[in-house]
């Protein structure tokens, strides 16, 4: 089981470590359950990284699983929040680590895929590289460093626009994209989130303007994605199926901190509590899902074990 486990799970990871903390407001319990499963996730992760490192060493050298691995560093920055509750002010080092294990990979990808530059190989997994270290932006106020966060959230904001340019670019341009890749898409509805949520949390001095901009944009990518995922469900498994976990998400924990910021300057906008509680309940849903299909996935089947035999 463990060597069928796919890189891609680290999205799932991520998933729970970030639903975990939309749901923290209804119960504590129920966000350190999320934690724990994330955590289990990253323990079988790392078994699969130390018994069979030349799989993994196959995987990243493929732009779609290589850019999904950013999910993983981005889980460790999360779930640092979690323990620091049992270890105090020492879980910092693990969100070191976690931004340490990004800022590496952030290299690693430069270097591989675009110095080689092809737009053709361009997918949303960029998205997850570059933005993705706005998670240190989100999850810095536990650990008192928002000079970090903010300065994380420059980077991915300003990674986020080009991105979104030369993405966009490549799915509008070059349409044809292999079944496995197709659910990526959902990935589009996560980069403007979590700007958002990244710069609510980290950034002293906000602009009412752009976070006006940046919640409408994120709410545009969140209902494109939302119209498109229908279809992607229909679809047999792939491991491309994480990108349905943390997008929503994301989306769900940018509203509310949205809602919350905007209440909390004078400007109380009631229709948005129903739209977090929808995003909150697509997010859940997905998630546990999501879930469930690479539990059936890892599972051996019946069959398989009487041709082994």
């Amino acid at each position: 089981m463990i060597k069928k486990i796919p890189l891609p799970i680290s999205g799932v990871m991520l998933g729970f470590a970030a639903l975990g903390n939309l749901l923290q407001s209804y119960s504590e319990s129920i966000r350190l359950v999320c934690g724990i499963i994330s955590l289990i996730l990253g323990l079988l992760l790392l078994c699969k990284v130390v018994m069979y490192p030349s799989m993994i060493k196959e995987d990243m050298k493929n732009p779609i699983t290589a850019g999904v691995s950013a999910t993983f560093p981005m889980s460790i920055m999360l779930l640092s929040t979690y323990i620091k509750p049992f270890i105090g002010q020492k879980a910092i080092y693990i969100w070191y680590l976690g931004i340490l294990l990004h800022l590496s990979l952030i290299i690693y990808f430069s270097i591989k895929f675009i110095l080689k530059f092809n737009i053709k190989k361009v997918f949303t997994t960029y998205f997850i590289v570059y933005v993705g270290l706005a998670v240190a932006s989100v999850s810095a106020p536990a650990f008192e460093k928002t000079n970090i966060g903010t300065a994380a959230f420059w980077f991915a904001f300003t990674l986020c626009i080009i991105l979104l340019v030369v993405v966009t670019y490549r799915y509008t341009k070059y349409k044809e994209i292999p079944n496995p890749a197709k659910p990526l898409f959902c990935i589009y509805a996560a980069p403007v989130n979590l700007c958002l949520a990244g710069y609510i949390q980290s950034v002293q001095t906000k602009l009412l303007i752009l976070i006006s901009f940046l919640a409408i944009l994120a709410f545009i990518t969140y209902i494109m994605v939302l119209f498109k995922l229908p279809s992607y469900l229909k679809m047999s498994f792939f491991p491309s199926y994480s990108a349905f976990t943390f997008p929503f998400v994301i989306s769900g924990i940018a509203t509310k901190m949205t809602m919350a910021y905007l209440s909390k300057i004078g400007y109380t906008i009631v229709f948005l509590k129903y739209v977090v509680l929808l995003q909150t309940i697509v997010a859940t849903i997905l998630v546990i899902y999501t879930l469930c299909r690479f539990i059936l996935f890892l599972i051996p089947e019946k069959n398989e074990h009487s041709v082994t035999q």
